[in-house]
């Protein structure tokens, strides 16, 4: 049997930094797709999805992270640029000034209501945080925005 073709798996994490309430760690991409997002990475072969999530963010913010919890999973299609990727988004915690690092070419601390233009589905996934944050309800299943077939 062939082997299926399937997305690429990821994760990206939304991190509040401790004294920094209504604020969001961001990283600026160093490579395409250039632009702000939250910072995260593909899960590496033999590596849980939270092992990938502790260690990419220690790689692009320098920051070690608690996580906290699962925000939601994040699957249509057109979601990043590069081709399907479904994307495990946690949010987490974390003390420290954070430096870029790896992909990141700089990294920033924005208010909620102040955040840049956002690279893939990051401004959906943001106002899904804050949605949480605000209303003490999680998003669950987050429905598809993006094309079907």
């Amino acid at each position: 049997m062939p082997k299926p073709r399937t997305p690429l798996l990821s994760v990206d994490v939304v991190i509040a930094l401790e004294g920094r309430p209504g604020s969001v760690v961001l990283i600026e991409r160093r490579h395409e797709p250039h632009g702000w997002a939250l910072p995260g990475g593909f899960v590496d072969i033999g590596e849980t999805v939270e092992q990938a999530a502790t260690r990419e963010m220690l790689e692009e913010t320098g920051l070690e992270v608690r996580l906290s919890g699962v925000l939601g999973v994040y699957s249509a299609a057109d979601r990043d640029p590069r081709g399907h990727t479904v994307s495990i988004v946690f949010a987490a915690e974390a003390a420290g000034a954070p430096r870029a690092g790896d992909d990141a070419g700089r990294v920033q601390v924005f208010e909620y209501r102040a955040l840049p233009q956002l690279a893939f589905d990051h401004a959906d996934i943001l106002r899904d945080y804050v949605h949480w944050r605000e209303s003490g309800v999680a998003p669950g299943l987050v429905p598809s925005k993006g094309k079907t077939r």
